[in-house]
Parts: structure tokens; sequence; C-alpha cells
């Protein structure tokens, strides 16, 4: 799986690149090999971070649903009880 940039994101990612070697390596890069460098990092280290993020997102998934009983459960024949409680307090 090749991860595909938009046109702007893709501008961003080179100019990035380029910046980044203009600051901390010797010489600098150009627009095509900086272009080059992020097709490698897309096509080869791409698929790593973006199957992290779905295995976080699965495990978040998944807890949610564990917990879904905490999450949406609502107490059953509540009227009486809360009526009984505003008599109390209004005394």
């Amino acid at each position: 799986m090749i991860l595909e940039l938009s046109k702007p994101a893709r501008a961003d990612a080179v100019a990035s690149i380029q910046r980044y070697f203009q600051e901390n390596m010797r010489e600098p890069i150009g627009e095509l090999p900086a272009g080059l460098l992020l097709n490698y990092f897309l096509e080869e280290i791409g698929p790593v971070i973006y199957n992290r993020a779905i295995a976080d997102a699965q495990a978040r998934m998944q807890q949610r649903a564990l917990d879904l009983s905490g999450e949406l459960y609502a107490d059953e024949f509540q009227y009486w009880p809360r009526a009984d409680a505003k008599r109390k307090n209004r005394r």
C-alpha cells in the first residue's frame, strides 16, 4: 500500500524536507530529490505508521465497546425516586 498525499500536502512535505536538509545537513536538497525521498518514505515507512494508527484506533474502539454498558447505561424506573427526593428537599 502506497500512501497518497494531496497536492498541497505533498508540496508542504517536500518543502519541509528541503528545509530540514538546509538546516541540518551539509548540502541542501533540490525539489526533485526531496520528492523522491518523500516517495520512498511513503512507500517504505508509511505503511508502518499507517498500520500502527489503525491498531491504536482499533484498540481504542475495542476498549470503548467493552465499556459500552458503563458509557451508556441508564438507570431504570427513576421517576418516583427523583420525585420523592425533590419532595424531601422542599420540606
